[in-house]
């Protein structure tokens, strides 16, 4: 069985880009740093509309003020 340097010198050089691109990806992958834990910091900041909108009413009130806001930009 060939190695796969050898398979690797049989094709195109555009696939041999594609496979050294590929390559790197799976090195950059492994090489990730673990992902951190999640910051919960902004629990309780809308505390003050707990009687004023339910949980879903407050979901849609924060799309629109998202969409508001990408307006503005």
């Amino acid at each position: 069985m060939p190695e796969l340097e050898d398979k690797i010198k049989e094709l195109s050089p555009d696939l041999r880009q594609e496979v050294e691109d590929f390559v790197q990806f799976l090195i950059e992958k492994r090489s990730r740093k673990p992902k951190r834990p999640l910051k919960l910091d902004w629990r309780g900041a809308l505390e003050d509309m707990k009687h004023e909108y339910t949980s879903v009413e407050l979901q849609h009130k924060i799309s629109e003020w998202r969409a508001e806001e990408d307006v503005s930009s």
